[in-house]
């Protein structure tokens, strides 16, 4: 813990911290519930998955630099530029009037996010010992529960009564308070580096790496030579960037906890997979319970609620539970659960109720929240605290770019099974826009085939979660089975 802080300079930041984890949870879900109406309005189903792939890709590439950059000129200066970035992005959301706007936006929106979760949980890492940071824990996900339920509750109410816009302008004002607290109160304690080189071929070939893995896998060209292309282009840049941080002076990817550490590669590894199942199945459940099961944007916040709250719960009895029984029985708990409500999850159709889902959903919620904090105090406890920056933030990199792989790969999965579909059904593909509209009686009079196919090309996207899942759990048997004990700091060196 960092002793020469006043309990009132930490409290100041605790707010602040409990603050960006509002607005970082709340932004997931409002923008869930929201993005069917803002696709149905703006055109193109086919660019439903991007708008969540430029915020998700924007956000995981830069993860890495602002945990390196944080490391070597301290969490103050990039806390506030990552914020900035946020609330710009998200002004301009709300401005955008095309599609690609929105898109151009978001990208904008997942700069500054990109650095407000990695930031919010290094600053974590630095107040707070081993078993400060389990009873915190429940305090954090308390804040971060009431957010993920309201939000897609508001979310919901925000597109039925008013518009779609304001789903981004309600970032800003608690995005203000938190930047002026965390601004105000924290003081940097920066450890002397012998070396303090910021790795930006590394950034550089991480961002081009990603992105054209992606343009690769999405799209209706997935499978061309095209796309074939692209994804022979990403395996060399990820050749290249693996080289390349080998032989860096100060790595943005810590290739050498990779190789030391198999708790913290095991850890990556189930972030991959686990932010693959849970990010693409979020982004995908308000479109299937709008379009298939026919209801308002309301319903479709309600319909994630529990996943949150469950997720929000577990982790509340997780950080209490975490030193008696160990990390290691916890993350093999909560991923069985999240394989267990990402199989459910797969089995539903169009004559799924809306309420078993929900079910499926707190399952997968619950199972969240059991592992994901135990993964993350395990390494934060048992990595040098010089390299606590990185590792935190490489974990939640990990999450991120494995949602956003996930998000494109489903997307290319729907769009490939819908046409399929719409084509045999002989369907016009314009009325799946119809399905998305908040207000219409034209709801009631689509041909119930419609419906149909638009459940079979979902159904295809939860059956994809859950092979991810059952990857992730695979991986928690990988990770050693140890008893967690707090490292002490090395003396901190004042920065102002």
């Amino acid at each position: 813990m960092i002793t020469c802080m006043s309990r009132n300079r930490i409290i100041l930041i605790t707010a602040g911290i409990m603050l960006s984890l509002f607005l970082a949870s709340m932004e997931a879900t409002v923008v869930a519930t929201a993005m069917p109406t803002i696709v149905g309005q703006l055109g193109g189903l086919e660019h439903y998955s991007w708008v969540f792939s430029a915020y998700m890709l924007a956000s995981t590439t830069t993860v890495p630099l602002y945990g390196k950059l944080s490391d070597i000129y301290g969490r103050r200066k990039l806390y506030l530029v990552a914020m900035t970035l946020f609330l710009i992005g998200s002004i301009l959301c709300g401005q955008a009037q095309t599609m690609t706007q929105l898109i151009l936006a978001r990208a904008m929106q997942g700069l500054g996010a990109g650095g407000i979760m990695p930031l919010a949980f290094i600053l974590i890492g630095e107040i707070f010992t081993l078993e400060q940071r389990a009873r915190m824990q429940g305090l954090f996900s308390g804040v971060w529960g009431v957010s993920s339920v309201a939000g897609p509750l508001l979310g919901g109410f925000i597109v039925d009564n008013l518009s779609w816009e304001w789903v981004f302008y309600v970032n800003i004002i608690p995005g203000l308070l938190a930047a002026a607290l965390v601004g105000f109160a924290w003081q940097d304690q920066i450890q002397r580096q012998e070396r303090s080189v910021v790795d930006y071929a590394g950034a550089a070939l991480l961002s081009a790496s990603v992105v054209t893995l992606l343009l690769g896998l999405t799209g209706t060209e997935f499978g061309t030579s095209n796309s074939l292309l692209l994804l022979g282009l990403s395996a060399v840049l990820f050749a290249a960037l693996m080289w390349v941080e080998s032989r860096a002076v100060d790595p943005i990817l810590p290739i050498a906890l990779f190789r030391r550490e198999r708790l913290f590669s095991s850890a990556i590894l189930h972030g991959v997979f686990s932010g693959w199942a849970m990010f693409g199945t979020i982004s995908y459940i308000p479109l299937f319970v709008q379009s298939v099961l026919g209801t308002s944007a309301t319903q479709a916040g309600i319909t994630i609620t529990p996943l949150l709250m469950g997720w929000v719960f577990a982790s509340i009895i997780g950080a209490r539970i975490l030193l008696k029984v160990g990390y290691h029985k916890l993350t093999i708990v909560g991923t069985s659960l999240l394989v267990i409500g990402a199989f459910f999850m797969s089995r539903v159709g169009a004559d799924t109720s809306q309420a078993w889902m929900m079910v499926f959903a707190a399952l997968m919620g619950i199972g969240m929240g059991f592992s994901i904090p135990a993964f993350l105090i395990a390494v934060q406890t048992t990595v040098e605290r010089r390299h606590l920056g990185a590792a935190t933030s490489t974990i939640q990199f990990s999450r991120s770019i494995g949602g956003t792989i996930g998000v494109s790969v489903m997307g290319a999965a729907l769009s490939l099974r819908l046409a399929s579909n719409l084509n045999a059904s002989g369907l016009n593909p314009e009325l799946v826009s119809q399905l998305l509209e908040p207000s219409s009686n034209a709801q009631a009079v689509l041909d119930e085939s419609l419906r149909f196919a638009v459940a079979n090309a979902i159904h295809l996207v939860f059956l994809i979660a859950f092979v991810s899942a059952v990857i992730a759990l695979v991986t928690v048997f990988f990770a050693p089975r140890i008893t967690l004990t707090d490292k002490p700091a090395p003396a901190p060196v004042s920065a102002d």
